[in-house]
């Protein structure tokens, strides 16, 4: 069987990434999203396994030391981990995986041999506008908005090593972009664009020898 893409996302708190990648899953077949582990608290509305899986500190920290996780990274004063097994055992069979995490964790999966993975960085249209949906949220205070902007400032500049760069102005045309992607990532694979494996292209051997 065909393996599967890992395509991994990243953005600044508030670019609406969440958002856009929920949209693109429930209407994209043979994909999924990794669940990562995160010490922070659920947020109204969260649930433990869909979501995040909620964990303390002290679970975290040995399940990093076993290296059960594919990256992990400290954002905002909480960790964050993927887990290895289950990424790798949805691109065995065949399903491409998306997984949300910070720069510094995508660096991470950059730097690894074993994993070939496609990187897309969602941007705001400006800070102005990200500091406007931070507000818009009223579910952080004015230090933590503060401390988000601030690293959205960081994390801005690290979107140059990207393979991709998608800014979400508009939800519609940001779920097209990223749609886009998606097919011609799989189209380069020999694959579909449902994500099924192409046959052999039966002209092939033919082309090579003439």
């Amino acid at each position: 069987m065909s393996q599967g893409c890992l395509f991994v996302v990243s953005a600044p708190s508030g670019a609406g990434k969440t958002t856009l990648l929920k949209r693109i899953l429930t209407t994209t077949p043979r994909a999924g999203f990794s669940v990562s582990h995160t010490t922070r608290a659920p947020r109204a509305g969260e649930q433990d396994g869909a979501d995040y899986h909620f964990v303390d500190r002290a679970t975290f920290d040995r399940m990093r030391e076993r290296q059960e996780f594919l990256e992990w990274a400290e954002v905002h004063g909480n960790f964050y981990g993927t887990s290895r097994r289950a990424v790798q055992a949805a691109l065995d069979r065949g399903e491409d995986i998306f997984l949300d995490i910070d720069v510094q964790g995508a660096r991470q999966i950059r730097d690894l041999r074993e994993i070939a993975a496609v990187f897309l960085f969602i941007a705001p249209p400006s800070p102005a506008v990200l500091e406007q949906r931070l507000r818009g949220r009223n579910t952080d205070q004015p230090e933590v908005i503060a401390l988000r902007l601030e690293n959205a400032r960081r994390e801005m500049v690290e979107a140059s090593w990207y393979d991709y760069l998608i800014v979400n102005d508009q939800l519609t045309a940001a779920e097209a972009l990223l749609r886009a992607i998606i097919i011609a990532e799989r189209c380069r694979r020999r694959r579909g664009p449902d994500g099924r494996p192409l046959p052999p292209y039966q002209g092939q051997e033919a082309g090579a020898e003439g």
